[in-house]
């Protein structure tokens, strides 16, 4: 990481982090187990067509900003847990999916369902915040190289990759390739 450390804290400049690539995504480790023990901080790039698929954690609390960009989201649990596409659920008091902008902030807390997807044709930016660390890194470590085969992610290994990292998969990860 090219940060560099500043009397007790961390400072890591625009453009600055580790930086996870495939054809179309791209995550920068910003803050990691190595450097907080309270969250690990990255910036995510959703491409068009990226579903994370709705999920949930035991364990984790996270928080997401919006920096670019276009997002449907959700955070809450849904009257029924049905279907394989979360876009259509609402809570028990009539929340639905919203679509987030730039600026918009999602606080998920361990047990809450969760999803975002990027239904535009334009990349979106966000500041991703996972505690405790290190599972998301190791998780997006993996999980990015699983999705860099240039064709549909294998639902089984993801799935597998979920379980082994405090995930429980509601509805399927999916992403479009052009």
């Amino acid at each position: 990481m090219t940060a560099h450390l500043a009397g007790d804290g961390l400072l890591v400049p625009p453009g600055h982090g580790r930086t996870l690539r495939t054809t179309a995504q791209q995550v920068t480790f910003k803050v990691t187990g190595e450097h907080s023990r309270a969250a690990s901080s990255f910036e995510v790039v959703v491409p068009p067509g990226f579903d994370v698929g709705a999920h949930l954690h035991t364990r984790s609390e996270e928080l997401f900003y919006v920096l670019e960009g276009e997002l449907d989201v959700m955070a809450f649990e849904p009257r029924v847990r049905s279907g394989d596409d979360w876009r259509h659920w609402e809570s028990l008091d009539g929340r639905q999916v919203v679509r987030a902008t730039s600026g918009t902030v999602i606080v998920v807390p361990p047990g809450c369902p969760h999803a975002f997807a990027n239904p535009t044709d334009s990349a979106a930016r966000m500041f991703f915040q996972a505690s405790p660390p290190p599972d998301h890194e190791r998780y997006f470590e993996e999980l990015l190289a699983l999705l860099d085969t240039g064709v549909a992610p294998d639902q089984a290994a993801i799935e597998e990759l979920r379980t082994r990292y405090d995930i429980e998969q509601l509805t399927p990860l999916r992403h479009e390739f052009s």
